[in-house]
């Protein structure tokens, strides 16, 4: 089938959707863009902010883990034992967690002195507060799913801006794949808009797409779809809605501690020492958490944590012997964790280091000046107390295959779905209203 020019309905429809779903979506983008950023460079952040605890002169005498465990516990009264991570070097604080009923505590301990040098809550580090302000805006479940419905509507626009950049009949790669110096302002901005776009849509669709399974609506319907499809291999090794699932089976119960709170057995004096030696002949990729038992006693598990997900391992130690129980490493676990692994670990920028991180960061600035120059474009060329939307020409037939796709992509995101309905009956409601009609460009226009 032969593609209409720009002018006709086909392309003004697709126009009219790519500018309703920029105008919601620009906003989310920009506060991804800049959080996301930021977030890629945890690593290097987090070493900054904790400097102070990675700078200690040692001893000839070290405490025990269970001294140390001991010292961060009275330092929080009323707490328990949650976690207890491997210091990376000699000179590092032994990081404990110790869980309260207001969440847990991270509690920096001295081993040569037993001086506790901090205690922050777990949720209020800086990078943890920028993960929340990305993947939930800082309003939970309610803020996973309106980040999930902007990721949703971000594909549409993409998809709808690929169409509408097609070169048709144009001679030349200026305005296509690089702006065109001269034409002044206006084409300035909308080729800037254009070519930004082409150049960062797949990195767009990548993030967006790997995205999803966090979010707090579509990572439950991708659960239940594996579980239906006998597919799940226990939790998955990321948050969703902002809370890690728990419960391997090949690790038993014990296994999914996770940054959890749960009911503690309480562990027999020796239990943390034997287990941290064990934890260290592991030579797991840091940082290590060793985590205290749960539902069954004497039963410890040793997880990385490791930021780049592939390196990621997990084992139980049986704290009575200190045996190795059971050990699980990312190779073994289901290709679809396997999959999705990879991709959260390059969405986060850890999967090949720096250059990982500099290329998500020159992504967002992409993203960044695609939504700029959107916006710029749009407000340049807005009539005068209206709304500017492109003026909707006779409807073009939907084909058979164009709805197909339009329902699959509801069913595979179901918040796109129930968005789509809930715009189309507003659109039908706004049309029916004159001043409505007129300010938000929704009055047809024969062909």
């Amino acid at each position: 089938m032969s593609v209409r020019p720009p002018g006709s309905r086909w392309y003004n429809a697709v126009w009219r959707w790519h500018f309703y779903a920029g105008l919601f979506c620009v906003p989310f983008v920009l506060w991804l863009a800049i959080t996301g950023s930021i977030y890629a460079w945890r690593p290097q952040i987090e070493a900054w902010l904790d400097r102070p605890y990675d700078s200690l002169i040692p001893s000839a005498t070290r405490a025990t883990p269970e001294a140390i465990a001991a010292a961060a516990m009275r330092a929080v009264p009323g707490s328990r034992l949650h976690k207890y991570e491997l210091p990376q070097s000699a000179r590092s604080a032994v990081r404990v967690l110790v869980g309260t009923s207001a969440g847990d505590r991270r509690v920096y301990v001295d081993p040569y002195r037993l001086t506790v040098l901090g205690v922050v809550s777990e949720d209020q580090r800086p990078m943890q507060i920028v993960s929340h302000l990305h993947g939930e805006l800082l309003a939970g479940a309610w803020g996973s799913y309106i980040v999930e419905i902007a990721a949703c509507w971000t594909l549409v626009m993409i998809l709808t801006g690929l169409y509408l950049w097609w070169p048709r009949g144009r001679k030349g790669l200026a305005g296509v794949l690089y702006p065109r110096p001269s034409g002044g302002r206006r084409l300035f901005w909308r080729d800037l808009h254009a070519v930004t776009g082409i150049w960062v849509s797949l990195f767009a669709l990548f993030v967006v797409t790997t995205g999803l399974p966090w979010a707090k609506a579509w990572g439950s319907y991708f659960k239940e779809i594996r579980t239906f499809t006998g597919t799940l291999d226990g939790p998955v090794d990321w948050t969703i809605g902002g809370r890690k699932q728990t419960d391997d089976p090949m690790l038993g119960e014990h296994a999914g501690h996770m940054g959890m709170a749960m009911a503690h057995q309480g562990a027999r004096p020796g239990e943390l020492n034997r287990t941290v030696v064990a934890a260290t002949a592991l030579h797991f990729a840091p940082p290590v958490l060793v985590s205290s038992p749960g539902k069954e006693p004497h039963r410890w598990t040793v997880a990385s944590d490791a930021a780049d997900r592939p390196l990621r391992a997990q084992a139980v130690v049986d704290g009575a012997t200190g045996a190795v129980l059971g050990r699980k490493d990312f190779a073994e676990r289901h290709w679809v964790d396997r999959a999705v692994g990879y991709g959260i670990a390059t969405h986060e920028g850890q999967l090949f280091g720096i250059v990982n991180q500099v290329l998500i960061t020159l992504g967002a600035l992409m993203l960044m000046t695609l939504s700029i120059s959107g916006a710029i474009s749009w407000w340049r060329r807005r009539p005068s107390g209206r709304l500017g939307a492109p003026l909707p020409l006779s409807r073009p037939r939907f084909g058979g295959v164009l709805i197909a796709a339009i329902v699959a992509l509801g069913i595979m995101m179901p918040l796109f779905g129930v968005s789509l309905l809930v715009v189309l009956a507003a659109e039908r409601c706004f049309r029916r209203q004159t001043g409505a009609r007129d300010s938000l460009g929704l009055r047809v226009v024969g062909m």
